[in-house]
């Protein structure tokens, strides 16, 4: 079959050049909130790597929602202006498309940075009170989450559709929920995390309502020509947790509500986890959400050879693949994919001498690079 890494790719209002997406990759260097010199830096170059799509790291809706003190946000016009300043740049420089990841870590905020230790900050440590689904803590030792009431839960939601709101203000072609990896999302998701015993815990149609209900109000808080989209964990990888047939029935729930794609990882949520690692170990459980809903899905995990990302994408287990380390240590991935598998990619034109002699066709020249 014919190499697809490179075709364009539609999903909702969005159409991206190629089926490379940089997954959103925590970086710890705000300001409260605010991106600085290193996300312009960091994500310009990112931007300029040929890649099809791009996301930034999570986006805390709220102070008390980042994981750390250094967490990108956007809950205030101070963060949407700092935030606009590197979109502003990147608009100037690269066609990419851009989706900004919004999430809540909830009971797994108030953490340090992974450099750090990535451990819990306390109270007495200058952290901060967490929430949750119900006041068990992600691990021993670790603050207790106050369980949110409905009015914790109301405010929250309020955050998500304030955030979506100043993404649509900077011209974002996209927003992804972060209901994975453990955060408040999931902690609803999961019975692991969710031992509430109202309307919002117990059933798997109770677990998933607060997570349907953020994802509704931030569909309509933003236009149709604005893609929206959730990253899930496909499975806690813990006995009795969160597991692919409850994600299934999650993501046909979403596909009702006018999500436009599912972005597939796993776990996140205990320690307890046990997660077999092996390249492209979470490919299959795209490839099943896509088989059983028809929604377009991206696979990540350990895809870092162009021809396993290649056959990924047509043998139809997925419409798109992230990259998130082998993007970091190697920033113009797509370029070397583009060059092993004969297809061709976009460069900015300053770039365009770069191409080895052997790869003369490589960058798409018919294009000026900028947007």
């Amino acid at each position: 079959m014919r190499s697809q890494l490179f075709t364009p790719y539609t999903f909702g209002p969005l159409t991206i050049p190629n089926r490379i997406v940089v997954a959103p990759m925590c970086q710890y260097s705000a300001d409260n909130g605010n991106a600085t010199d290193w996300h312009m830096i960091h994500l310009g170059q990112l931007a300029l790597s040929g890649a099809g799509l791009l996301m930034t790291e999570a986006t805390a809706v709220s102070p008390e929602g980042r994981i750390s003190a250094q967490d990108l946000g956007i809950w205030s016009q101070e963060n949407q202006d700092a935030l606009g300043k590197v979109v502003q740049a990147i608009r100037r420089h690269a066609p990419i498309p851009l989706v900004v990841q919004l999430g809540h870590a909830g009971r797994k905020a108030s953490s340090r940075a992974p450099w750090q230790g990535g451990d819990c900050v306390h109270l007495d440590e200058g952290g901060w009170q967490t929430v949750a689904p119900s006041a068990i803590p992600h691990a021993p030792g670790e603050t207790v989450p106050l369980a949110l009431d409905d009015v914790g839960m109301l405010q929250i939601k309020g955050a998500f559709v304030a955030a979506a709101q100043r993404v649509n203000a900077l011209g974002i072609d996209g927003i992804e929920l972060h209901a994975a990896h453990g955060y408040l999302l999931h902690q609803f998701l999961s019975p692991l995390s969710n031992r509430r015993t109202d309307q919002y815990g117990g059933s798997l149609e109770n677990r998933m309502r607060f997570p349907l209900e953020v994802f509704e109000a931030v569909r309509a808080a933003v236009p149709e020509s604005m893609a929206v989209g959730v990253r899930i964990s496909a499975t806690d990888w813990v006995n009795g947790g969160w597991e692919i047939v409850q994600s299934v029935r999650f993501a046909k729930a979403l596909a009702r509500l006018g999500c436009n794609f599912i972005h597939v990882s796993s776990g996140g949520l205990s320690p307890q986890q046990k997660i077999p690692l092996s390249p492209g170990y979470q490919v299959g459980f795209a490839k099943r959400i896509k088989q059983e809903t028809g929604l377009p899905t991206i696979s990540v995990g350990l895809i870092t050879d162009a021809h396993q990302a290649d056959d990924i994408v047509t043998s139809g287990q997925s419409d798109m693949v992230a990259l998130a380390r082998a993007m970091l240590f190697d920033p113009r991935w797509p370029w070397h994919a583009a060059a092993r598998l004969g297809a061709q990619v976009q460069a900015p034109p300053q770039y365009w001498r770069s191409q080895p002699r052997q790869y003369k066709d490589l960058f798409d020249t018919t294009t000026s690079g900028q947007r």
